[in-house]
């Protein structure tokens, strides 16, 4: 089913509101950092695991 005017507006208020994004660019010195991200099966996924042990480890660490 094709979506409504209505809400693709919806859509795109809810997006601009709460959705967050980041754009990370890659020089040729990191070609090889690049490289490894490609080869993961959900980059966006990845990323975030990276992120969360991060923060646990940080939070270990001051306590």
């Amino acid at each position: 089913m094709a979506t409504s005017e209505a809400q693709k507006r919806a859509n795109a208020r809810y997006r601009k509101k709460s959705v967050k994004q980041m754009a990370l660019r890659f020089y040729p010195v990191d070609m090889d950092l690049w490289e490894w991200l490609c080869g993961r099966k959900n980059r966006q996924a990845y990323i975030r695991e990276l992120i969360r042990a991060d923060m646990k480890r940080c939070t270990e660490e001051s306590l």
